[in-house]
């Protein structure tokens, strides 16, 4: 049991299980997103591809980079997943993201991993997060926020990719 107040800004068990992680408000190492960002913006796959660096990924490395985090309470529709927020999970990824960035019209940079399911998570320019795995690509929610609540509480993310008809499997 903790003697902190949880914030208002997350539900209490996202909240928990974020201070468990180590972060706390007012969370911000600077440093080592732009260290994220550099080692994004330089890396060149074999065949070309490269990651776009906007600010709300640097933002969300900033606050949340480095942790991870495991749930602390049961899922809602779905089982709550642990999250490692490391860009980097994303290295070898530039062309699968630009992929997704062609689909949703818009950039898509690396956020990090869940590792159990060893799923990529990833941020757009505007802020919003999906989760790409085997089964599909996921939206996760318009905000970091929304995002780590969805994930965190087993709250079943919104499917972008259809499923493949029975005529075409």
């Amino acid at each position: 049991m903790t003697d902190r107040a949880p914030t208002t800004r997350f539900p209490a068990p996202v909240d928990t299980a974020l201070r468990n992680a180590g972060w706390q408000p007012g969370r911000w190492d600077i440093r080592q997103a732009e260290y994220w960002a550099d080692t994004l913006r330089t890396h060149t796959s074999p065949a070309g591809h490269r990651h776009t660096i906007f600010p709300a990924a640097v933002e969300a490395w900033a606050e949340f980079g480095g942790l991870h985090i495991t749930p602390t309470g049961p899922g809602r529709q779905i089982a709550p997943t642990t999250l490692h927020l490391d860009p980097l999970a994303g290295l070898h990824m530039a062309r699968t993201l630009q992929d997704l960035g062609r689909a949703i019209a818009t950039d898509v940079c690396p956020l990090g991993e869940e590792p159990d399911s060893q799923a990529l998570l990833a941020i757009d320019a505007s802020g919003r997060v999906y989760t790409l795995d085997h089964t599909g690509d996921w939206y996760a929610g318009a905000t970091m926020d929304t995002a780590l609540t969805t994930l965190l509480t087993g709250t079943l993310p919104t499917r972008l990719t259809p499923l493949p008809s029975p005529s075409s499997a």
